[in-house]
């Protein structure tokens, strides 16, 4: 029940994959954004892989919870994705996940440059990781 995490932003796409148990998440890799055809392309490779099966995709939501200007196109390239990749995708909640991937990165004294290349996959890694902890908490 391995699982893929993903941060999707305008110029790249934070990659994160869980444990083939579904019990943790680690960041993979970085994407650096194309177009929609290769973007997908990427990940359908990726998916097929790690054997995914089933995608989580972080829905940017503005503070008080509606939803943000970026929220759209996300919720169409996911839909995008899931029609290609024939799996299927969740959406959780991604506030504050960029804020939290910093916070760590700077903890972990990374330079300015290596944060840069890491964040958005460590961000992928923490909206896995709360998804995998939600449906964790459903399964007690």
């Amino acid at each position: 029940m391995r699982m893929m995490g993903l941060d999707v932003g305008s110029k790249t796409i934070g990659i994160a994959l869980s444990d083939p148990l579904g019990w943790t998440a680690q960041g993979l890799m970085t994407l650096k954004r194309k177009n929609l055809t290769a973007d997908i392309h990427a990940l359908q490779e990726l998916a097929a892989r790690y054997e995914v099966t089933a995608i989580v995709v972080g829905l940017p939501r503005n503070m008080n919870g509606s939803l943000g200007a970026m929220a759209a196109e996300v919720k169409s390239f996911a839909a995008k994705l899931e029609a290609a990749l024939g799996l299927p995708v969740h959406f959780y909640d991604e506030r504050l996940t960029t804020v939290a991937a910093d916070r760590i990165l700077l903890e972990a004294d990374l330079s300015r440059r290596r944060r840069r290349a890491v964040v958005d996959q460590v961000a992928a890694g923490i909206i896995l990781q709360g998804y995998l902890d939600r449906q964790g908490q459903n399964r007690v």
